[in-house]
């Protein structure tokens, strides 16, 4: 199939399933315009190998349709999880959420680069859709045994809802991670860090938080 049918084909898959190229790039843990300009300008060429299986599956179409080889294709049983289209890339943003003293990167803007993670588990853990997930780096210890500086932790920023669970946080231009208890009668909040060698702020109003999202999972190198 030549370059300009697989760009049709796939331009037809996303609008019929009522997504659009932003959240399709994010699948495949591209830059927001990755898919648009495939589609429109043809940049680059053709898909690749891996992007091409993630679209496959996720438009549980086969291979050939967007650009894959004619030869017969081999699928591996779907609760295989070493078959890497069972796999969705999440993306890896180049910020750091402190667990110390406050000192940070700021903003979550373009990825810097994906990490994969399984299908079916990312879509069980995703409170929103799956464009909602996002993983940064820890920064610090005051968040010590629960997380270690240098952690990756996966954060669903559709889950803003405030309630006892670790949350990254934004006050001025830092990021932090931390964990929320709240009061059950008075509704205010208590920020608190595991490592008892840093303070908590007890009784603080809920409003005056500005929450990013609430971390869903955490990796670390031994």
């Amino acid at each position: 199939m030549d370059s300009e049918q697989v760009r049709i084909t796939l331009d037809q898959l996303i609008r019929s399933g009522n997504e659009d190229y932003a959240s399709i790039s994010r699948l495949l843990g591209r830059n927001p315009t990755y898919v648009q300009q495939f589609i429109k300008r043809g940049v680059p060429r053709r898909l690749s190998e891996s992007d091409r299986r993630i679209l496959a599956r996720h438009f549980n179409v086969s291979e050939r349709d967007l650009g894959g080889p004619d030869g017969p294709q081999v699928r591996s049983n779907a609760t295989d999880v070493r078959d890497s289209e069972d796999f969705m890339l999440i993306p890896y943003y180049d910020v750091r959420a402190s667990a110390g003293g406050g000192s940070l990167q700021t903003g979550i803007e373009a990825p810097d680069s994906a990490l994969a993670f399984q299908a079916r588990w990312v879509r069980s853990i995703a409170s929103g859709g799956i464009e909602s997930l996002a993983v940064i780096r820890v920064e610090g210890d005051s968040m010590f045994p629960t997380l270690n500086d240098g952690d990756h932790i996966l954060l669903d920023t559709a889950d803003r809802r405030v309630r006892d669970g670790i949350y990254v946080l934004r006050t001025d231009d830092s990021l932090h991670v931390k964990r929320l208890a709240i009061h059950p009668a008075t509704g205010r909040l208590t920020i608190q860090s595991d490592n008892p060698a840093y303070p908590s702020w007890p009784d603080c109003p809920a409003h005056s938080v500005e929450v990013i999202g609430r971390v869903v999972w955490v990796g670390r190198r031994l």
